[in-house]
């Protein structure tokens, strides 16, 4: 066996392992999947690829930092979430936007479409799916089939979510990259198009045909109102694409469902608004105040021409401390960065006030709890909670990150290998299928989503992958990581994590099997609809997409 051969099966069994192990019947939850992965690719990397143990040591503990980066934001995605079920605010907005429109596909297409792209924007991490699901099902609507719906429509917004984690963050590992503004406008124009195929197959999984016909005004109108300035911000920014393009078109959708544009009429709703308590204007806004607190927020921190998001990465030092075994150094922006970890260079950071857990998340829980009665004496409660539901995720992320870690590691000056595991792994595929790669790229990001169960992850996972098949074919490298991104997005579909905690929340536990076998074939389509549009816009605009 030569040994290029060899060392691509090596690369690339601990990636079939993983997805055998949780794809498998019964298969390993995540959290014991990825760490077994991570532990064979550190024993690879040790006998094989011939790494010193102070390397690899080095490259765990950076996984340590690394990991607090999505954990931490999940964390402040699920107390935001539960302080607004203790508030009640869940409840009134449930009332409100049941009131808006007793058509059917108004109500799907407001809250599973324009609702959950606005809070994909804020918090991600299948906390939207999570949100709507039971909203949904409060109004009537079959819990398995709104499970179906939820997930499919939880796709366009996912490479922008959690204020663009999966594109800033999730690439942030790549070497000399640096083109975030383009891969984000490329990524957003593929996933426009696919928006206008996917919300109409989500609905068909609850509503018949006749129905989405009836109303398909109001589902394009609704597409539109969410999809333009999402398009238009990527352009510029890879933060606020899917939060103010949820918000505009939630706010916009209402404002539609009420004027009756683009909707039937049927005599079976008139009488559907008398089962849900009234609510006054003053109740809404109360119930919306939290969630325009935090957009509020994360605008006067993200936005480039106010001081606040330079002074939040300031990379002024404030003071440096040994450790023995590392550098600990801090900024005063409070970044705190483990450096020259076992004296190897390796390192990682967190930066407090930028990654968006204790601003906006949590600063907007601590402010809100004064103004709802509900709420008093409840947030240590839910902060305790909140703690205990990320504990196992940790552990998944933790693993995901050594996995890629020293994947990506290089290896030992003497050894005669001279590429890491993902550089042979991007060699043989481009020498294998040299342009014809992006065709089938996204699924390669869909794959990764399925298994780790984040964007984020599937693009630390994959992205560098991508990006060596990229540079062996010739091809640019913003579109091959637009296609992993979008994938990455379209395999939230497919994702067990997700599907696990959309059917908890709507207590379809039993029905996961059935889940996944209806939203692979939405997932498949979006992978066409993807190579279509790259098709197409190389043809038309050459100098940009190739």
């Amino acid at each position: 066996m030569s040994g290029t051969v060899l060392q691509f099966i090596l690369s690339v069994f601990p990636i079939l392992l993983l997805i055998f192990l949780m794809a498998k019947r019964n298969g390993l939850p995540s959290y014991i999947a990825l760490p077994i992965t991570g532990a064979l690719i550190l024993v690879i990397q040790l006998v094989y690829w011939g790494n010193s143990g102070d390397r690899i040591s080095a490259s765990v503990v950076a996984s340590f930092v690394a990991t607090l980066v999505p954990v931490t934001i999940i964390f402040a995605a699920i107390l935001f979430n539960r302080f607004m079920e203790i508030s009640g605010s869940i409840k009134v907005i449930k009332s409100w936007l049941a009131s808006v429109s007793p058509n059917p596909v108004a109500q799907l297409m407001i809250i599973g479409w324009a609702f959950a792209f606005m809070i994909e924007g804020a918090s991600g991490f299948g906390t939207p799916a999570a949100i709507a699901a039971p909203l949904l099902v409060s109004l009537g609507f079959p819990a398995i089939q709104v499970c179906i719906l939820t997930l499919i429509m939880n796709s366009v917004p996912v490479s922008f979510g959690a204020v663009g984690t999966p594109t800033w963050y999730g690439f942030s590992q790549l070497a000399d990259f640096t083109s975030f503004t383009e891969l984000g406008s490329k990524t957003a124009i593929i996933h426009a198009f696919a928006s206008l195929v996917i919300p109409v197959v989500a609905l068909l999984f609850v509503v018949k045909w006749s129905e989405v016909k009836r109303n398909l005004g109001f589902v394009y109108l609704s597409v539109i109102f969410c999809v333009v300035p999402y398009l238009l911000i990527a352009q510029v920014n890879d933060e606020f694409p899917s939060l103010v393009g949820g918000a505009i078109g939630m706010l916009l959708s209402v404002w539609a469902a009420k004027k009756g544009l683009g909707l039937s009429k049927s005599a079976n709703e008139t009488d559907k608004l008398e089962q849900f308590e009234p609510v006054t204007g003053k109740q809404v806004a109360k119930a919306l105040m939290p969630f325009a607190i935090l957009i509020g927020l994360l605008i006067v921190t993200r936005v480039q021409q106010l001081p606040f998001k330079a002074a939040m990465n300031s990379t002024a030092e404030l003071f440096t401390l040994g450790l023995g075994f590392a550098d600990l150094t801090v900024t005063k922006s409070l970044t705190f960065g483990l450096n020259n970890i076992f004296g190897t260079g390796i390192g990682d950071s967190y930066k407090l006030l930028y990654v968006p857990c204790l601003i906006p998340f949590v600063v907007t829980v601590l402010f809100c709890q004064f103004f709802y009665n509900e709420s008093k004496g409840q947030v240590v409660g839910i902060f305790k909670e909140s703690v205990s539901s990320v504990k196992l995720t940790y552990v998944a992320l933790f693993g995901a990150f050594v996995m890629v870690k020293l994947m990506m590691l290089t290896p030992a000056p003497d050894n005669n290998i001279k590429l890491s595991m993902v550089s042979v792994i991007g060699h043989v595929f481009s020498d294998s299928m040299g342009g014809a790669w992006l065709y089938v790229a996204s699924y390669l990001g869909a794959v990764g989503a399925f298994f780790s169960g984040s964007n984020t992850v599937s693009n630390l996972t994959f992205g560098s992958i991508q990006q060596s098949i990229a540079q062996q074919i010739g091809a640019s490298q913003t579109t091959v990581l637009a296609l992993q991104s979008v994938g990455g997005a379209m395999g939230n579909m497919v994702c067990l994590n997700n599907i696990i905690a959309v059917a908890s929340v709507t207590n379809c536990l039993s029905h996961e099997g059935y889940i996944l076998k209806r939203t692979f074939i939405p997932m498949v389509i979006y992978g066409i609809i993807a190579a279509v549009v790259y098709q197409v816009a190389a043809i038309l605009f050459p100098g940009f997409w190739l």
